[in-house]
């Protein structure tokens, strides 16, 4: 039996014992690569799925092999970006991963740890829009304190920041029970804050947040301007920090674009690792909102589900109210919705959007530096396509909000560093050179012809 024979039929006997959610997820784009003295090398596409199988999978799929092959003594898995002859259904540049659907209410909170019980790392929808992010999560799941401490994730409202931060500390009490974690936002730091010292009692207030495992703060951005609070949430911080406590926060902007920050506060806030969360693309809306109406037992036509996704592109929480709008809409009238229908629903709550893309910032940039649209895309160090290449980045990453992996991707399959690098050389050449801010002032103004 040859290699595609042995994982397809492994694959077809996989699925049928775990969740779809599941199966599409961690077995897309694997193959059998070899079969030698009674060992099967299973290629991965990467580190996640390589680690998801070993863990998690092992068992099943060891157990399905052997079925077929009885002198299979072993299976090990190997990261192999070309492997994936035999493919499941999901689109590319999105990770799938919710599972079976959790047993509690929805609006539970937990009173010892703020933590609502159905945020977990394992129903976070993954795409280029968020991966590092989810690595970095993921990451301090394993080594709380130890690394990327501390985590600052920041993007616009409505983009899945709190469904990670919480779902961080629902991992970490789910493998030590004795972990003392605790969820708040900065709004109501402050607020207890106030109350301890208008109540003399500021004692229990610092040791209610200097005896934790892992403080997660969400929202910091309302520290901004409250002096008193900053300098008793920085203590706070040296304690927590130096005691190799795990800190983790959130915001709308990056620790730098906060205003009216104390300066020491800031250096603290930025001592670690600080990642982004952008606006989903569309495959990632689409898994996203397959999911909730999974989670929620609605059931929509795909070509629903498929219109819904590229109508609301921005928010999250908006693709969600979406969904129920047009589920309700669906159950009131007893039908099936035609699309012009749903598109007459979601248009009374749309707001105007710019049409701008891609292509257009990219066509600006050549145009206006008089090269080739492909050479921009070329992997080449001439300073004559790197300067372009760079500002097409920049553009992209302030004007369309794209995300450091998806800017990778777009030009050439790059790595996200290279993306991070062109975008912080470009924001630091624009304070220091006027000729440079001129020419993105007029790239900018020949592709508002656009919008």
């Amino acid at each position: 039996m040859n290699n595609d024979e042995v994982w397809s039929k492994t694959l077809q006997e996989v699925e049928l014992l775990i969740s779809r959610a599941s199966f599409v997820t961690w077995f897309k784009d694997t193959s059998v690569l070899d079969q030698k003295e009674g060992i099967v090398t299973v290629g991965v596409p990467n580190s996640f799925s390589k680690e998801w199988l070993e863990n998690k999978y092992h068992k099943f799929i060891l157990k399905s092999i052997r079925g077929l092959i009885p002198s299979v003594r072993s299976v090990q898995y190997v990261i192999s970006p070309q492997s994936g002859t035999q493919k499941p259904k999901p689109k590319k540049e999105f990770v799938f991963v919710p599972e079976e659907q959790m047993e509690f209410k929805e609006f539970y909170i937990d009173p010892k740890t703020n933590l609502n019980p159905k945020y977990t790392i394992e129903s976070f929808i993954v795409g280029s829009f968020n991966e590092l992010a989810y690595a970095a999560a993921s990451a301090v799941i394993k080594n709380p304190g130890r690394v990327y401490n501390p985590l600052f994730i920041y993007g616009g409202a409505g983009l899945g920041k709190t469904h990670l931060l919480q779902s961080i500390g629902n991992a970490l009490i789910k493998t030590n029970t004795n972990k003392k974690v605790h969820y708040i936002t900065s709004e109501k730091f402050t607020n207890e804050m106030v109350s301890a010292m208008q109540n003399n009692i500021m004692h229990a207030f610092k040791d209610k947040y200097r005896d934790v495992d892992l403080l997660v703060v969400d929202d910091v951005q309302f520290f901004s301007g409250k002096t008193k609070t900053q300098e008793e949430f920085f203590y706070t911080f040296n304690s927590l920090y130096d005691a190799g406590k795990q800190l983790i926060f959130s915001s709308d902007k990056s620790p730098k674009q906060i205003p009216d920050i104390g300066d020491r506060l800031l250096s603290r806030m930025e001592a670690g690792v600080i990642v982004d969360i952008s606006e989903p693309e569309y495959e990632a809306r689409l898994a996203i909102i397959k999911s909730k109406a999974q989670e929620k037992n609605i059931d929509l036509p795909q070509k629903t589900l498929e219109l819904i996704s590229s109508m609301i592109q921005k928010n999250i929480r908006e693709l969600e109210g979406a969904l129920n709008t047009v589920h309700i809409q669906s159950k009131y009238h007893n039908k099936e919705l035609t699309d012009e229908e749903v598109k007459s629903i979601l248009n009374k709550n749309l707001k105007p959007r710019q049409s701008l893309t891609f292509g257009q910032v990219v066509k600006s940039v050549s145009d206006f530096y008089d090269i080739q649209e492909k050479a921009i895309f070329e992997h080449t160090r001439k300073t004559e396509i790197v300067h372009p290449r760079q500002v097409a980045m920049y553009l992209i990453r302030e004007d369309l909000q794209g995300s450091y992996p998806l800017i990778g991707q777009k030009f050439g399959g790059m790595d996200h560093t290279t993306a991070i690098h062109a975008y912080e050389k470009v924001s630091a050449d624009l304070k220091k050179n006027s000729k440079l801010e001129d020419e993105i002032k007029t790239i900018r103004e020949r592709y508002q012809n656009y919008k």
